[in-house]
């Protein structure tokens, strides 16, 4: 039987608004093409797409005493995922997601994600025994469960997503990684900074560059390039990539080779963009085959 993937942090309520193109930065009213709410953020979207993809997930996240949380919990709500939460005081994370027609998006958070001052690991130290593998996504909640992750030698993946190469912020994360993905969004030379990743001891670095496709670079210095699959129309670019780090990680566990993996991130996020969900209806394993 396959083993679980514990995966720790992110999920949201996001409204989602479609826009011709992103505001300028001056006084205006805007008509939207559409707008509706979601599900959104990194650890439901990567919970949902693998899975979908026949990958057991344990997922860790917080969520506040409020109608938003009970409405993730709803949504969260598939036979593959084994969810732990913890409520806290404080509410749950909401975005205001600004989405342009070529996919571009900005990303208000009007109520950030939690950081309680204590927290309660012993569900997730639990599950841990029976998971392959970690991913921790850069929420600050999830720092406090690196060092016992570490110390029961855990395989840790990590998703840096618009890391700029040097904010501090991403540090913990970036040392306790075993693989790390990035997106090239804020880098000007992502080649450099995944060289110096991978100089730390990584296995490998991802870099993903929307509809430019995704780079790796593995620790023996080799380059393999990805380019984006193509679709008849993009609905809604949130999750993308969630979904490619999904599609990419499930062949990985299957023991695909890595030009392999790129492959089926590539496709998985194709598919995720075409659906207003974080997780594309007609993903499965034999599409990513």
């Amino acid at each position: 039987m396959t083993k679980p993937v514990l995966i720790l942090g992110g999920a949201s309520l996001d409204t989602i608004i479609h826009l011709p193109a992103l505001p300028a930065p001056e006084p205006q009213t805007i008509w939207p093409s559409e707008s509706y709410r979601a599900l959104g953020s990194t650890g439901a979207g990567k919970s949902l797409n693998l899975a979908a993809l026949g990958q057991p997930v344990v997922f860790h996240t917080l969520l506040g005493r409020d109608t938003e949380g009970q409405q993730i919990l709803a949504a969260l709500g598939h036979p593959g995922i084994r969810l732990l939460t913890e409520k806290t005081a404080a509410p749950t994370e909401q975005h205001v997601n600004l989405m342009s027609a070529d996919g571009k998006r900005i990303s208000l958070f009007i109520q950030p994600p939690p950081e309680p001052e204590h927290l309660d690991w012993t569900q997730a130290q639990q599950a841990l025994a029976e998971c392959s593998m970690a991913v921790v996504n850069i929420l600050g909640y999830t720092r406090s469960a690196l060092p016992w992750l570490k110390a029961a030698g855990t395989p840790i993946w990590t998703d840096l997503h618009d890391y700029d190469g040097h904010n501090p912020y991403h540090e913990p994360f970036i040392e306790a990684a075993r693989a790390i993905f990035l997106s090239s969004d804020n880098l000007a030379d992502y080649r450099s900074t995944m060289e110096r990743l991978v100089r730390r001891g990584k296995e490998f670095v991802v870099c993903t560059h929307g509809s430019e496709g995704s780079t790796l670079l593995t620790s023996d210095g080799q380059w393999l390039e990805q380019p984006v699959v193509s679709v008849s129309r993009v609905v809604d670019t949130n999750g993308a990539g969630d979904a490619f780090f999904s599609g990419f990680l499930h062949r990985y566990l299957q023991g695909a080779e890595l030009t392999d993996c790129l492959r089926a991130g590539a496709i998985a996020g194709a598919l995720c963009v075409t659906s207003r969900e974080l997780v594309s209806p007609d993903l499965n394993p034999q599409r990513l085959a």
